[in-house]
């Protein structure tokens, strides 16, 4: 499953870690700091282990590849990195059902808890730009364990907050602190796994940030209803829940899971060799770069927007994949209009509610095998060079389903109409989300590869912008048009971008040809 992470003269001095995608097509990158085509300069290759004109270059044993770790322990990293990140994601819709009591014992409107969640996913969208050239630097371990006790950290003025400032504060630092794991896991699971059998892996991993939105609300409609159910101090028992899952990610990433990324290896097998022999020749590759890390967070950050500025078709397909994570976090404020109003649930029915987008996101990964096949197909009609545009034909089954969904739920939210209509409208929409991600995020890796890293990073920076600012607006928007009018909107706006993956797949070689960014072919 393919899902959803600098430069300079030296070898991997400006490497951003890369996503899922990214790991699961086997691309490395080297972003150049001019990302031009027609600027850019290869970097000189590392010296290869083993060569006999670098003898104290150390190289990677089989004891210390990760790739040979026994099965178990492999799949026991992998389940719980997997873990943290729906953590990370689910922590930010667990706030959805806490607002009313937030609003009530911190003496704020309704309008200012809703910063809760939005404050948290911009969070989610500007860590990855600091923690990836970070990890390139120190390792994958380092970053996650400390990432992850901030993480558990700062959680507690969110549990225990003493005012609304406090509480919005923090939630925005805990969003920074969690984004490691929707940036630099991915290539965890790459490491531990070759080529041929990375597809199962990455596929449980890549499917955890989306079922995490999904899981919030329903996890915190049921700890809401039932915890001190008279109290005033009832929502704090969902950061409570929280904090208590964190810790237990947190000893378990200290305890499963092992440094996997190679350079950092080699780095600490040269210093143990210095160490035991007496010998300083001893010399791993990475010790033998200059790095700015300055300059690596500073590519990292503006690379990004200097894609969206200047390449249309990359924009076009950074809306449309940032307007659906916005609906989708836009539903955390029109599932309790919709069903609690009109259809008189209470909070823990609401919660459930949410099972059909998790349901549709679900069914539409078991198809994955298929797609696989597909792809493998129509590689062999290239010689095992399709052209990217491929890629965009999974998302064109999701830009059908994502509207038709939508319109479903859309004229289902009569009162006269049985509640589970709606629900049933969600299925195929979770689907659709699921495909136009696969398809959008593999599109943008394969056609902007010299720049991949980039333009995930472009894709996600969109996607957290338009996930914080509609839930802004959607009591509003709900109230003025109604739940029919409203979510008819949307599924029109869906609808005005369901061309795209058509329009690309026909003519998408030719905008790459002109493009500053993309390859040609």
């Amino acid at each position: 499953m393919s899902a959803h992470a600098l430069c300079g003269p030296q070898p991997s001095a400006y490497f951003r870690a890369l996503s899922p995608i990214e790991f699961s097509l086997g691309i490395t990158l080297n972003d150049p700091a001019d990302a031009e085509k027609k600027g850019q300069a290869e970097a000189p290759a590392l010296p290869k282990d083993g060569d006999s004109s670098e003898p104290y270059q150390v190289k990677l044993d089989r004891d210390d590849d990760p790739k040979h770790l026994s099965l178990w322990h492999k799949w026991l990293a992998v389940l719980t990195i997997s873990l943290s990140s729906l953590c990370a994601t689910f922590a930010s819709s667990v706030a959805s059902f806490t607002e009313a009591g937030l609003a009530r014992d911190l003496h704020t409107s309704h309008e200012v808890t809703i910063l809760s969640i939005s404050l948290y996913v911009m969070g989610l969208g500007i860590g990855p730009l600091f923690v990836g050239p970070l990890s390139e630097l120190y390792g994958r371990n380092i970053i996650y364990r400390t990432s992850y006790v901030l993480f558990f950290a700062f959680t507690w003025p969110t549990a225990f907050p003493p005012n609304i400032a406090t509480f919005l504060v923090f939630r925005f630092i805990t969003g920074l602190c969690g984004a490691a794991f929707l940036s630099v896991a991915g290539g965890s699971v790459s490491d531990l796994f070759d080529n041929h059998n990375v597809a199962t892996p990455m596929a449980v991993y890549t499917i955890s940030p989306f079922i995490g939105p999904v899981l919030g609300p329903l996890i915190s409609g049921y700890v809401h209803g039932y915890s001190y159910l008279e109290s005033n101090t009832d929502w704090r028992w969902c950061y409570r829940v929280l904090l208590i899952w964190q810790f237990v990610q947190t000893v378990l990433l200290f305890t499963c899971v092992p440094e996997t990324y190679a350079p950092v290896i080699l780095k600490r097998k040269a210093k143990r060799l210095r160490k035991t022999t007496g010998d300083e020749k001893y010399y791993a590759p990475l010790e033998h770069q200059e790095h700015s890390l300055f300059r690596m967070i500073l590519f990292s950050c503006y690379t990004p927007f200097k894609l969206l500025f200047y390449d249309r078709m990359a924009l076009a397909l950074d809306t449309w994949s940032a307007l659906l994570l916005g609906i989708l976090y836009l539903a955390f404020q029109a599932f309790p209009i919709i069903f609690e109003d009109v259809h008189g649930f209470n909070v823990q029915s609401t919660g459930l509610s949410f099972l059909g987008i998790g349901l549709g996101m679900v069914l539409a990964l078991c198809t994955q095998p298929y797609w696989n096949g597909l792809f493998r197909r129509e590689a062999k009609k290239y010689n095992g060079h399709a052209p990217p545009e491929v890629r965009l034909i999974i998302g064109q089954v999701g830009a059908i389903l994502a509207p038709l969904g939508l319109y479903i739920m859309a004229f289902t939210t009569y009162k006269q109409v049985h509640w589970s209509g709606p629900i049933i409208g969600s299925i195929p929409f979770g689907a659709g989300v699921y495909f136009i991600y696969t398809g959008v995020f593999t599109y943008l890796v394969t056609a902007y590869r010299p720049i991949a890293a980039s333009a995930m990073a472009s894709n996600s920076a969109m996607r957290s912008t338009f996930a914080a600012v509609f839930p802004l607006f959607a009591g509003a928007m709900y109230h003025r048009l109604g739940t029919v009018g409203a979510t008819a909107l949307l599924a029109g706006l869906t609808t005005l971008m369901a061309p795209l993956p058509f329009i690309y797949y026909k003519i998408g070689a030719r905008l790459r040809a002109t493009s500053r960014f993309a390859v040609a072919d």
